[in-house]
């Protein structure tokens, strides 16, 4: 045999390799979601697999925060902002060959406001009125009050439409009218997901196959970048950022997302339950040494439940300075006797742990001892979100525009204030803009003003890809990895 021939067939191997790198992607995800259907869970890894890829919704949010058509065609609003008409796109199926019609928008959007409902967005599938299906192909929602911001809320992913026939098994083995199919799920590993030939546009989809791997170590997610093990970390920990930034090989970002990292109080819990005292945390707080030691400087400081990217926004960072003196004073006001003890849970993501140990040394400046108690997420799902059995927790909420998240006395803050409620009723009834976004400036005084969290920054969207590999958002308004939007070069 030929040292020629040896020599050209490597070659061609080597060939035969790189073209079929082309057509699959890995993705790293610090958090695997605790199932697969984000109409039921809370968790944002289940859409970072998901939405978009699987499960599709009517409306399609794009990076630069729109609104696109996805199973919706085209749609129109009545004047009063009580009727929106949605023409659905035609010739549409799910996964298990069953055709998509109107009557699957009614089903999901009943199942989503109804009593048991575990959807997130439970209110806003609550404000419908009537859903209207006598056409096929057009879903007319009729709202009890001006829904100004129903075509936003239709785009999430606690928003699309399921198939009455699988909605039984959807978390474990989902079927979407999107683009792709749950291959495999190895459980705290990886997700693989491949091209589904049956999508009405398949033959542009230039990635055929996808793999999340669940990679929750910082210095994990570095080597794994660096190895080529991963060729995209959408949301890689900011910490992380330092050997990619002069190696060619990478393309390296950092957008906005729709975050508000928070440090959470449980209103109910003594002695969290005092005015005082949440005001007291909020004083201790120095929000520039937070976000120096949770992001590495990246985030951008907030003051309430609001990001800067949003309509409405107030910068209320000023409220609250960082006043040691003032936050001993107000807890001596409140009778409190230091030291005070109380747990500080944290989930995994490395904002979380990092700004916890900063934020516990803060604490402990003016008497408050924060015992850090680090849990998997989905201890933190379970513990804190659905028993409220915590004293404060760190967490950054990336929902956008989730503001009324807070006029619900059972969520797990605990923060029953029916002046908020009111002041969020009246922004669900908007009848404009203006009416829309002096509703959110008082929605976001009143929760500064009532200190129910300490409103720490802006997360932000730090992204590592390699560099040939185009389509990978910079900005996250929402959490989703749209696998169609990616090639390589």
């Amino acid at each position: 045999m030929s040292r020629r021939w040896v020599i050209g067939a490597a070659a061609l191997l080597a060939g035969m390799s790189f073209a079929q790198a082309k057509d699959s992607v890995t993705i790293g995800m610090t958090l695997e979601p605790p199932g697969l259907d984000p109409t039921a869970g809370a968790a944002s890894a289940i859409a970072e697999i998901t939405h978009y890829n699987i499960f599709e919704g009517l409306t399609k949010i794009t990076e630069d925060f729109q609104f696109a058509p996805l199973l919706a065609d085209t749609w129109t609003f009545s004047d009063d902002l009580k009727t929106l008409t949605l023409n659905l796109k035609p010739n549409v199926k799910f996964q298990d060959g069953e055709a998509f019609t109107s009557k699957d928008v009614k089903f999901s959007f009943e199942r989503y406001g109804a009593k048991d409902s575990t959807n997130k967005d439970k209110a806003f599938f609550a404000s419908i009125q009537s859903i209207d299906v006598s056409d096929l192909l057009k879903v007319v929602l009729t709202f009890k009050e001006p829904s100004f911001s129903a075509l936003f809320h239709l785009g999430l992913s606690s928003a699309v439409i399921l198939d009455e026939k699988s909605v039984a098994t959807e978390a474990t083995a989902p079927v979407g009218t999107g683009p792709y199919k749950l291959a495999n799920w190895s459980k705290g590993s990886s997700a693989t997901l491949e091209a589904w030939d049956g999508y009405r546009d398949a033959g542009k989809i230039a990635i055929k196959h996808a793999t999340f791997r669940f990679i929750a170590d910082p210095s994990a997610e570095t080597a794994a970048m660096l190895s080529g093990d991963v060729d995209a970390f959408p949301r890689i920990a900011a910490a992380s950022l330092d050997p990619f930034k002069a190696d060619a090989r990478f393309a390296v970002s950092v957008g906005g997302t729709e975050g508000k990292t928070i440090l959470a109080l449980n209103n109910k819990k003594p002695p969290l339950d005092q005015l005082k005292v949440r005001q007291a945390i909020a004083y201790a707080l120095d929000r520039k040494a937070i976000i120096d030691g949770a992001v590495n400087g990246l985030g951008t400081p907030i003051g309430s439940h609001l990001t800067p990217n949003d309509p409405g926004y107030v910068d209320l960072t000023g409220q609250y300075p960082h006043d040691v003196a003032k936050a001993r004073a107000l807890l001596a006001e409140a009778g409190v006797k230091t030291p005070v003890d109380i747990t500080l849970t944290l989930p995994p993501p490395d904002y979380a742990r990092k700004g916890g140990e900063v934020i516990a040394s803060q604490l402990a400046e003016i008497g408050v001892n924060a015992k850090i108690e680090n849990v998997e997420w989905a201890q933190w799902l379970s513990n804190v979100y659905t028993n409220k059995n915590y004293d404060a927790t760190i967490i950054s909420h990336v929902e956008p525009l989730d503001i009324a998240i807070y006029a619900n006395p059972g969520y797990y803050y605990q923060y029953d204030n029916k002046d908020f409620q009111a002041i969020i009723a009246r922004w669900n009834a908007a009848p404009d803009i203006a009416a829309y976004k002096q509703a959110l400036v008082d929605a976001q005084h009143k929760l500064a003003d009532d200190s129910v969290n300490g409103f720490l920054f802006q997360l932000p969207n730090v992204v590592v890809t390699d560099a040939n590999l185009t389509g990978v958002w910079k900005n996250a308004p929402i959490f989703v990895n749209d696998l169609a939007a990616l090639k390589w070069k």
